[in-house]
């Protein structure tokens, strides 16, 4: 059919005059956020602790993953479905290359949780791409990664969140708030309660490798030295192995609550000079004269904690004492230091309040609650205690140069080797 001059005038006319029709969630409206704020995220390493955190990203409104990566295809489909289900649509990507995620230009930030060993070596390569990272813990498995970790995010100027999650759960930060504003007194002594010390250094019999689609096992190995493949190890019996697990798994509970301590004390940035193990308790002491106890604890009282949760911690100062747990509990003597405490029930496992605080900062430009500097030095200071468990004798450390004093041995147990390529 022709179109008249008059009739296509006309036509055009009632086009511009009637205003597009734009769904709400492309403005922002509906409860919704506008695509153009929205954090474009991936996900690199999503077992179980992963899909945790990952699902207190996905219900965070500005939050919208874009892809997934893991080396074991069961892990991948399962996130994929989660991060879909959130989306409304089958868009998420999902690979087992993580140098993919990393090269897309549409990702601003990438959630890190892989194994322990794989944490530093992908922040390091995801911070030279150009992308904010939260890590889970951690972060890092020997000092001197430590220090590249921390290095590495300052030197490309991004947003880093260590999965310390309890920097920003609210009975812990009452208890750090206690004893930072004085009214514990002066605090002479900080406890950080951590798990049995073990370190394996044995390998699984070997069995046979499954195809690379179902697990890459020479990427699920990545930085880690090489070893034959058994299938415990992908099933999350990695840990207490020392190439896979940072030392002595005294990290796993040690990089929480040696944290804390070092919060509640005003010690972020430094770390204890000496440490000295003696029956399953780690003492350390910093230049100032404090001291800081590392000592098993949150399983059926042991280590004599009251019964407040996993990762208990405890601040002594002179005029009174806090204690605080996972459990969303807290005790203080005197118990009117508790005046005006409110809980809010969050347990200290949950992720959703430090995942909101490192969105906010990806947009700000601020600083993290667990940054990486404060990471550095928490960190170090669980090294440094686990190798004085490991060698069996005191160790004298300088904060400054970050080396022990005149142990030799001590200062080569810093660092080691990355497998081939995965050099950050």
């Amino acid at each position: 059919m022709k179109t008249t001059r008059r009739e296509f005038l006309h036509q055009t006319a009632l086009a511009i005059a009637m205003p597009a029709i734009i769904p709400a969630r492309a403005l922002g409206r509906d409860g919704t956020v506008a695509p153009s704020n929205r954090i474009a995220l991936g996900a690199i390493g999503i077992g179980p602790r992963g899909r945790l955190v990952l699902d207190a990203f996905l219900k965070q409104p500005d939050a919208q993953f874009v892809t997934v990566c893991d080396v074991q295809a069961a892990n991948r489909r399962t996130a994929k479905m989660m991060v879909d289900r959130k989306n409304g649509n089958q868009d998420c990507g999902a690979t087992a290359d993580m140098l993919e995620v990393l090269g897309r230009d549409d990702i601003d930030a990438v959630l890190i949780a892989t194994g322990d060993r794989w944490h530093a070596v992908a922040t390091m390569f995801a911070a030279k791409a150009g992308k904010d990272v939260y890590s889970e813990k951690p972060c890092a498995m020997t000092i001197a990664e430590c220090a590249d970790l921390d290095d590495t995010v300052r030197r490309y100027n991004r947003v880093f969140q260590a999965g310390t999650q309890r920097r920003n759960v609210a009975n812990f930060r009452y208890a750090v708030d206690l004893a930072r504003s004085g009214r514990l007194g002066k605090i002479h002594t900080v406890h950080a309660s951590i798990y049995h010390l073990e370190e394996r250094l044995d390998w699984l019999p070997a069995e046979p490798e499954p195809d690379p689609q179902v697990c890459d096992w020479d990427r699920w190995l990545g930085p880690a030295p090489w070893r034959p493949y058994n299938g415990e190890y992908v099933r999350g019996l990695w840990r207490c192995h020392a190439d896979f697990e940072a030392r002595g798994r005294l990290l796993d509970w040690g990089a929480h609550t040696v944290d804390l301590c070092q919060w509640a004390s005003g010690m972020d940035g430094s770390t204890p000079v000496e440490f000295e193990h003696d029956a399953g308790t780690i003492h350390a002491r910093y230049a100032n004269g404090l001291k800081l106890v590392l000592r098993l604890g949150g399983f059926s009282n042991e280590g004599q904690w009251h019964d407040l949760g996993t990762c208990p911690v405890r601040f002594e100062g002179d005029d009174g004492w806090v204690e605080v747990g996972d459990a969303a509990k807290i005790l203080a003597e005197p118990a009117s230091l508790l005046d005006g405490y409110r809980a809010d029930g969050m347990a200290g496992t949950d992720p959703t309040a430090h995942v909101r605080d490192f969105l906010n900062c990806v947009k700000s430009r601020d600083t993290t609650a667990s940054n990486s500097v404060a990471t550095r030095s928490s960190h170090i200071a669980c090294h440094a205690a686990a190798l004085s468990w490991r060698l069996g004798r005191k160790l004298a450390f300088d904060p400054a140069s970050e080396l022990f004093v005149g142990d030799a041995e001590a200062n080569r147990m810093r660092r080691r080797a990355r497998r081939a390529p995965w050099h950050a």
